[in-house]
Protein backbone atom coordinates (compact mmCIF):
# COMPACT_ATOMS: atom_id res chain seq x y z
CA UNK A 1 0.00 0.00 0.00
CA UNK A 2 1.45 3.31 -0.93
CA UNK A 3 2.10 6.14 1.40
CA UNK A 4 2.00 8.52 -1.13
CA UNK A 5 4.73 10.86 -2.14
CA UNK A 6 4.23 13.03 1.00
CA UNK A 7 2.10 12.89 4.51
CA UNK A 8 -0.95 15.33 3.71
CA UNK A 9 -3.51 12.00 4.14
CA UNK A 10 -2.40 11.90 7.88
CA UNK A 11 -3.46 15.77 8.44
CA UNK A 12 -6.53 14.68 7.30
CA UNK A 13 -7.07 12.04 10.80
CA UNK A 14 -7.98 14.56 13.29
CA UNK A 15 -5.78 13.03 16.62
CA UNK A 16 -7.41 13.54 19.63
CA UNK A 17 -5.70 16.39 22.17
CA UNK A 18 -3.42 12.91 23.16
CA UNK A 19 -2.32 12.47 19.57
CA UNK A 20 -3.87 9.44 19.13
CA UNK A 21 -7.64 8.11 17.32
CA UNK A 22 -9.00 4.85 17.70
CA UNK A 23 -8.27 2.03 15.15
CA UNK A 24 -10.74 -0.24 14.89
CA UNK A 25 -9.86 -3.79 13.29
CA UNK A 26 -12.01 -5.68 11.30
CA UNK A 27 -11.34 -9.14 10.02
CA UNK A 28 -11.56 -8.93 5.66
CA UNK A 29 -12.76 -12.18 5.34
CA UNK A 30 -15.64 -12.37 7.81
CA UNK A 31 -16.12 -8.60 8.34
CA UNK A 32 -16.29 -9.64 12.25
CA UNK A 33 -14.73 -7.23 14.30
CA UNK A 34 -11.30 -8.22 16.04
CA UNK A 35 -10.46 -5.08 18.30
CA UNK A 36 -10.06 -1.49 19.12
CA UNK A 37 -6.38 -0.16 19.34
CA UNK A 38 -5.59 3.22 19.08
CA UNK A 39 -3.15 4.78 16.63
CA UNK A 40 -0.52 7.81 16.60
CA UNK A 41 0.81 8.84 13.67
CA UNK A 42 3.82 7.26 13.62
CA UNK A 43 2.04 3.77 13.45
CA UNK A 44 -0.59 4.82 11.33
CA UNK A 45 2.06 6.14 8.52
CA UNK A 46 4.39 2.66 9.63
CA UNK A 47 0.85 0.64 9.28
CA UNK A 48 0.38 2.08 5.57
CA UNK A 49 4.52 1.64 4.83
CA UNK A 50 4.72 -2.02 5.71
CA UNK A 51 1.32 -3.41 5.46
CA UNK A 52 1.32 -4.73 8.71
CA UNK A 53 -0.85 -3.04 11.82
CA UNK A 54 0.90 -1.16 14.47
CA UNK A 55 -0.87 0.16 17.13
CA UNK A 56 0.10 2.36 19.94
CA UNK A 57 0.30 0.73 23.52
CA UNK A 58 -1.10 3.43 26.05
CA UNK A 59 -0.45 1.05 28.73
CA UNK A 60 3.21 0.29 27.69
CA UNK A 61 3.59 3.70 26.29
CA UNK A 62 5.15 2.82 22.47
CA UNK A 63 4.84 1.34 19.66
CA UNK A 64 3.03 -2.10 19.36
CA UNK A 65 3.57 -4.06 16.58
CA UNK A 66 0.81 -6.25 16.61
CA UNK A 67 1.98 -10.04 17.03
CA UNK A 68 5.77 -9.24 17.97
CA UNK A 69 5.47 -11.42 20.88
CA UNK A 70 2.43 -13.68 19.91
CA UNK A 71 3.62 -14.00 16.12
CA UNK A 72 -0.59 -13.22 15.13
CA UNK A 73 0.18 -10.57 13.09
CA UNK A 74 -2.45 -8.58 11.32
CA UNK A 75 -1.77 -8.28 7.36
CA UNK A 76 -3.86 -5.10 6.14
CA UNK A 77 -5.99 -4.76 3.66
CA UNK A 78 -7.61 -1.90 3.37
CA UNK A 79 -7.66 1.07 5.48
CA UNK A 80 -10.62 3.60 5.94
CA UNK A 81 -11.46 6.84 7.82
CA UNK A 82 -14.58 7.64 8.71
CA UNK A 83 -16.74 10.78 8.03
CA UNK A 84 -15.66 12.96 10.56
CA UNK A 85 -11.84 11.69 10.57
CA UNK A 86 -11.43 10.88 13.97
CA UNK A 87 -11.53 7.17 13.66
CA UNK A 88 -9.87 4.47 11.45
CA UNK A 89 -10.68 1.42 10.27
CA UNK A 90 -8.67 -1.72 8.74
CA UNK A 91 -9.42 -4.51 7.18
CA UNK A 92 -6.86 -7.33 8.36
CA UNK A 93 -6.27 -10.83 7.41
CA UNK A 94 -5.61 -12.60 11.05
CA UNK A 95 -2.36 -14.51 10.95
CA UNK A 96 -2.62 -17.14 13.80
CA UNK A 97 -6.85 -16.59 14.24
CA UNK A 98 -5.70 -14.87 17.44
CA UNK A 99 -6.50 -11.31 17.62
CA UNK A 100 -6.82 -11.13 21.36
CA UNK A 101 -4.65 -11.32 24.42
CA UNK A 102 -6.82 -13.79 25.92
CA UNK A 103 -6.07 -16.34 23.33
CA UNK A 104 -9.55 -15.72 21.48
CA UNK A 105 -10.13 -14.73 17.48
CA UNK A 106 -11.85 -11.64 18.89
CA UNK A 107 -11.78 -9.40 21.73
CA UNK A 108 -15.29 -8.93 21.29
CA UNK A 109 -15.98 -12.04 23.07
CA UNK A 110 -18.54 -11.48 26.07
CA UNK A 111 -22.05 -11.10 24.99
CA UNK A 112 -24.85 -9.43 27.21
CA UNK A 113 -27.38 -12.09 28.50
CA UNK A 114 -29.94 -11.52 31.26
CA UNK A 115 -27.89 -8.30 33.33
CA UNK A 116 -24.86 -9.99 32.73
CA UNK A 117 -21.64 -10.27 30.23
CA UNK A 118 -21.00 -14.13 29.62
CA UNK A 119 -18.28 -15.03 27.71
CA UNK A 120 -19.22 -16.54 24.73
CA UNK A 121 -16.16 -17.55 22.34
CA UNK A 122 -13.55 -20.05 23.21
CA UNK A 123 -10.20 -19.90 23.93
CA UNK A 124 -8.15 -20.92 21.03
CA UNK A 125 -4.53 -20.72 22.87
CA UNK A 126 -3.65 -20.53 26.52
CA UNK A 127 -2.33 -17.01 26.98
CA UNK A 128 0.26 -18.53 28.85
CA UNK A 129 1.96 -20.39 25.84
CA UNK A 130 1.55 -17.47 23.68
CA UNK A 131 3.35 -15.02 25.68
CA UNK A 132 6.27 -14.66 27.08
Amino acid sequence: MSTGSDAAWLDEVRWGADGLVPAIAQEASSGRILMLAWMNREALAETVATGRAVYWSRSRARLWRKGEESGHFQALRELRLDCDGDVVLLSVEQHGGIACHTGRHSCFFRRYEDGRWVAVDPVLKDPESIYR
